[in-house]
């Protein structure tokens, strides 16, 4: 199942679930377009634009690295005009950067939600928006999003329903796309963990260290979005996908070396 030639645009693609993603997908020979904030390396969270963009061309293939804030529609159109300008085109988009606070009504300030929905919701949007043209003219084009299965349970709107409804918002778009663009040919499915994930905002601002070693590293997810990814003729379109379904239905069900501690007892991702 080979990318080679295809260009792929990422947002929020850094570090952690977005690098990994842009690494599996330049190892099979995919150009990859780096969209982020970070052109300087914060040392809590690791990684630059500038730096996954050499990691991917350490695998031989193209990478371009461009500093994009997604709230600002100015600067997603120029990521997507450079991209075209450099690459010919755009065949994926993946839909990684988004804002986390998981606190209550009460504990949520207005520039929090603000934030969230800037991003989750509306830069996701204009993303997609600004690079429709050119997916309709890609090669097998997919957008992928990472949001979670929408669940209407009280149980999990209660306890931070700015977060919640801002990602299952990418979700319904998720949804509403995959029917919009179906006569373009163009897949549309959003992407989740069944548990947590090693990443910066885990050890950070979710449960430190001791959480981190009961997730699964960042190659699970990148995994799972390569075989969605890989699907062609709208196999796969309209899902909201956990990572261990995909896999399964790749007849891969033995996950133990996606654990960051082999045995640990695993976290479950907090919408599942």
């Amino acid at each position: 199942m080979s990318m080679q030639g295809k260009t792929v645009f990422i947002t929020g693609g850094s570090r952690g679930i977005g690098k990994a993603m842009a690494l599996k997908l330049a190892a099979a020979g995919a150009n990859i377009v780096i969209a982020a904030k970070s052109v300087e390396e914060d040392p809590r969270l690791g990684g630059t634009i500038y730096s996954a963009a050499a990691e991917v061309e350490a695998l031989g293939v193209k990478a371009l690295a461009v500093q994009v804030d997604i709230r600002d529609e100015a600067q997603i159109a120029a990521a997507i005009k450079l991209t075209v300008e450099t690459f010919g085109g755009i065949d994926i988009v993946i839909n990684n950067a988004s804002a986390i606070q998981l606190t209550d009504t009460p504990n949520t300030p207005s520039k929090r939600f603000d934030l969230m929905h800037s991003i989750n919701v509306r830069g996701t949007f204009l993303v997609v928006q600004h690079a429709l043209p050119y997916l309709r003219k890609g090669k097998n084009p997919h957008i992928l999003t990472l949001s979670p299965p929408i669940n209407l349970a009280p149980k999990w709107l209660g306890p931070h329903v700015a977060y919640t409804i801002s990602k299952y918002n990418m979700s319904m778009m998720t949804l509403g796309w995959a029917e919009e663009f179906k006569d373009d040919g163009i897949a549309v499915n959003a992407l989740w963990p069944r548990t947590t994930i090693d990443t910066a905002a885990v050890r950070n601002l979710l449960g430190g260290e001791a959480l981190a070693n009961m997730s699964r590293t960042t190659d699970i997810i990148a995994d799972a979005a390569f075989y969605i990814l890989s699907k062609e003729k709208l196999a796969y379109t309209g899902k909201t996908f956990v990572d261990e379904e995909v896999l399964a239905a790749e007849g891969i069900t033995d996950l133990e070396k996606y654990s960051v501690v082999p045995g640990a007892k695993l976290f479950y991702d907090l919408f599942l």
